[in-house]
This record gives structure tokens, C-alpha cells and sequence, in this order.
């Protein structure tokens, strides 16, 4: 294998940059060309099919730094139709022209879909990226679990009743480190104007299926932590409330986007409003919140207590929003999100098709990265799943991780921010320079490196 394509697929996290390092770090090794594939799959489904070389001359090019959030070769959400099979000739026709004996996709479980038609023409791999951390197993056989109905709806049905942290597959995914970080770092600053105005603060965090983010936001201090995986009983939430309130005059609550009321109901998608153009706009799972809670406590409470005129005005919410997934990435995601890279690199090389590297984690050995083959993340159906926060990770009675999801969490975090993280905010983010000198973005300078199919390029 001399030449190797690589695309990032799908939303921006903030290690992309740090995988695509440590892929064409790999690559220059083992002397295998790089060549990244710009926005995604996007590229693929272009005639032209823009792409940069990443190590001419067996050296990474200087625009890949592995500090900077997103990704340089940009992404898309296009995705390659397995039923379109004139599509799929004309993309191996064209990456056979550039002789392309490989492709390492950064993405999801939706890259992970798209790869599946051309994994059956050439050799492709995925390298993990997800905020949410939820591409991966709890365990091996989970996808067992799954059962679907005559209406194609699927329900999870777990046969295993223990849980051993060591036997997850990829047990975090890059991203996540980093996406924690800026929730609990939101969720400090939220608390100080909920405790000075004595308030109630809802601060809605990213995970539709999936609370891992909610769950590692335990580390910003909340109160109470609400996570999609288990439903929320509206009483015993307003008496712990009320308990709290009473203690310290505030309360910070946490929730992930997709959190379900008592009848599985996503609760985001209740508020539905509408934009002057009118287009429905949903308002969100810590806006619906809010108004059950204002309708349950009512103004009474508030106002006997001398919190202000109403609930309405006690009860507020946040969404942490985009932040999550940009930015500099902790050291924890730069670190293992290179060594993923790497890995992907390796096992094109050693033969390896429709797989995923991963990262995983045992007491004595620590974080150590893998593969996997990537029909083993299918159900019987084909169907790859959102990896739910296991329910052992999460106490639903005092609305907070459990001793085991604390100890889940604990080899992430505990070194997961580097001492050149901090002194890179010390060093950078007052520095003279920003307020005189524009910003730099590293598409200028991509830009200038994209080479297209129809040009006469001597390989």
C-alpha cells in the first residue's frame, strides 16, 4: 500500500486536527503518501475530487497542528448511498485515477454507515471522533440486545446484568475530553449567578440519545444531572429541588438535549415555536424543563420566600451550545486521537477493511488502542446504535453519576488537562497581538495547496 486517502465526515469536534497528525505521522513512516480528502465524503461525490497531499516527501505539511479545534481538510454531512451504484463506480473510478489504495474516514456511527458500500470495493477504516461518546459498546455482545417491532422501532433489552469498565468497546472516543471540559467549565460560571440572584439555572448540554456529556458535566458541580437514558419523574425532581432551594437559595441543574419525560417522550421536542418566517423551531430540552417546573412550583413559592415577583423570573436556562465542540483540545483528545490516527494507518497496512481503531481500558494496562471489526457494532438489522450511558454509570435517586460511573470516569479526567493547556491560555489569549492583527484561518492556506483530478499532475 504506497498511497492513503483520509477525510473527516460529519460535525466538527475539536481533535480532528490531532487524528489526521497522527495519521500522516504514521504514514511518513512506514513511507505511505497522505492525501486528504477536502470536506468529507463530499470530495468522494465531486468529479473533481478536491485533495491536498499531507506529507510530500514523506513530511507533514505545516498547516496540520494538532492544538487547533476542527479540522483543516473541512467536513461535510454528505454521505455515500449504498443503493446508488453508479455513484459508488464513479468514486472508485476516480480514486483509482489518483491511486488511492486506501481510506482512513474520521467520523461517527454515520461515517461509519457511509464507509460500509465503498469497505466493499477498496480497504476503508474508521478512526472515532464523537463529543457525545457514544460510538462503541459496553459491551461485546450488546448489539444482541436489540429487538425491533412490526413498526421498525427498536428497544434495547439488556441480557447482561454486571458491568466491567474493561470490557467496553472504545471506551471513550476523542472529543469527549474536551466537550466535558467546556460544559463544566459553563456550568462553574452559570452557579455564581444563580447563587448571587438566588435562582434556579437549567443548563442544557449536547447528547440527544446519549448522556455521557451530562454525565462528566458531574465534574462543574451541578446539583442534579438529568440524562436521556433515564426518564424523568417530575415529582421527586421538584421536591429535590425545593430541598436544595431551601438549603442554599440556588439550584443547577444538568441535562442532556435528549432527556424523555415520564411517558418517553423527548421533552425538547414539546416547545415548538415559530421563527418570523415560519419555520418550527424547537425550543429545547432545558426550555421545556423550565416550563413544567414554572407550572408545577408556581409563583407562590418563589415569592413567599422573597426569590422574586415569579417563577418565570427565578427559573432560567443556558445552552452550553457549539462551544462544546470547538476550541483547543485537552491533552487527553490531542494525545489519543493521534494515537488513533495512527492506528488506522497501521491497519490498512496490515490488511484490515470496514474496521475501527479504538481506544480502550483495563486497570493494568491503562489506555491502550485497538481494533474492531465494524460489523460487530451492527444489530441483526444492520443498524448501528447510539452507545447509551450504561445504567449502573448513573444514581437515579440522588440525580447524580454512581460509584460506578465515577469510576468510569476518573481515568479520563484525572490527567486529562496538560500543563501546556493552560499555559497556552496564559500565553495567548491577551497577548497585544489580537487586538491589532486579523484572525489567520487555516483555510487561506489550504486553499492554496487543493489539487483537483482534471489537473495534469505527474504521481
Amino acid at each position: 500500500m504506497k498511497r492513503v486517502g483520509i477525510l473527516t465526515a460529519g460535525g466538527d469536534t475539536p481533535a480532528l486536527n490531532a487524528t489526521i497528525q497522527g495519521a500522516v505521522k504514521r504514514a511518513s513512516e512506514l513511507n505511505v503518501e497522505m492525501f486528504g480528502f477536502i470536506k468529507g465524503f463530499s470530495s468522494l461525490l465531486n468529479a473533481r475530487l478536491p485533495h491536498v497531499r499531507l506529507n510530500p516527501l514523506m513530511r507533514e505539511i505545516p498547516e496540520i497542528d494538532a492544538t487547533i479545534g476542527g479540522t483543516m481538510l473541512g467536513a461535510s454531512r454528505d454521505y455515500v448511498s449504498g443503493e446508488d451504484e453508479v455513484q459508488i463506480d464513479e468514486i472508485c473510478d476516480r480514486l483509482g485515477k489518483l491511486k488511492i489504495d486506501g481510506l482512513i474516514c474520521v467520523g461517527g456511527d454515520g461515517t461509519l454507515n457511509g464507509l460500509q458500500p465503498l469497505a466493499e470495493r477498496l480497504p476503508v477504516v474508521l478512526a472515532p471522533k464523537t463529543i457525545d461518546n457514544d460510538l462503541g459498546l459496553n459491551y461485546p455482545n450488546e448489539p444482541d440486545d436489540w429487538s425491533k417491532d412490526s413498526e421498525g422501532n427498536y428497544r434495547q433489552n439488556r441480557s447482561q446484568r454486571g458491568f466491567n469498565c474493561e470490557h467496553m468497546i472504545n471506551y471513550a472516543t476523542p472529543g469527549y475530553a474536551t466537550a466535558v471540559f467546556d460544559s463544566a467549565m459553563g456550568i462553574e460560571r452559570i452557579r455564581t449567578t444563580a447563587e448571587s440572584h438566588r435562582r434556579v439555572a437549567i443548563i442544557e448540554v449536547m447528547g440527544r440519545h446519549s448522556g455521557y456529556i451530562a454525565l462528566g458535566s458531574a465534574y462543574g458541580r451541578p446539583d442534579i444531572i438529568l440524562i436521556p437514558e433515564i426518564q424523568v419523574q417530575i415529582d421527586p425532581l421538584i421536591d429535590r429541588i425545593m430541598q436544595l432551594y431551601e438549603l442554599q437559595k440556588n439550584v443547577v441543574i444538568v441535562c442532556g438535549e435528549g432527556i424523555k419525560d415520564e411517558d418517553g417522550n423527548e421533552m425538547g421536542a414539546e416547545m415548538q415555536t415559530t421563527d418570523p418566517a415560519g419555520n418550527i423551531i424547537l425550543s429545547g430540552a432545558a426550555e421545556a424543563l423550565r416550563h413544567k417546573l414554572i407550572e408545577k412550583m408556581g409563583d407562590s413559592y418563589f415569592v413567599s420566600r422573597r426569590r422574586g415577583e415569579s417563577a418565570n423570573a427565578a427559573i432560567f436556562t443556558r445552552k452550553v451550545g457549539h462551544t462544546q465542540r470547538g476550541g483547543r483540545p485537552v491533552l487527553f483528545d490531542r494525545f489519543y486521537a493521534s494515537q488513533l490516527g495512527g492506528k488506522s494507518v497501521d491497519m490498512l497496512l496490515e490488511g484490515q477493511n470496514n474496521a475501527v481503531s479504538i481506544l480502550q481500558w483495563g486497570q493494568d494496562q491503562g489506555f491502550h488502542v485497538d481494533s474492531f471489526d465494524g460489523n460487530r457494532l451492527r444489530d441483526q438489522w444492520g443498524m448501528i446504535h447510539a452507545r447509551h450511558v450504561h445504567p449502573s454509570f448513573y444514581d437515579a435517586e440522588s440525580m447524580k453519576p454512581s460509584k460506578i460511573g465515577i469510576d468510569y470516569l476518573l481515568p479520563i479526567f484525572t490527567t486529562a488537562i496538560g500543563h501546556d493547556d493552560v499555559e497556552h491560555i496564559r500565553r495567548t489569549l491577551f497577548t497585544s497581538g489580537n487586538l491589532m492583527l486579523p484572525y489567520h484561518s487555516v483555510n487561506t492556506d489550504i486553499n492554496k495547496r487543493i489539487r483537483y483530478l482534471s489537473e495534469k499532475v505527474d504521481f
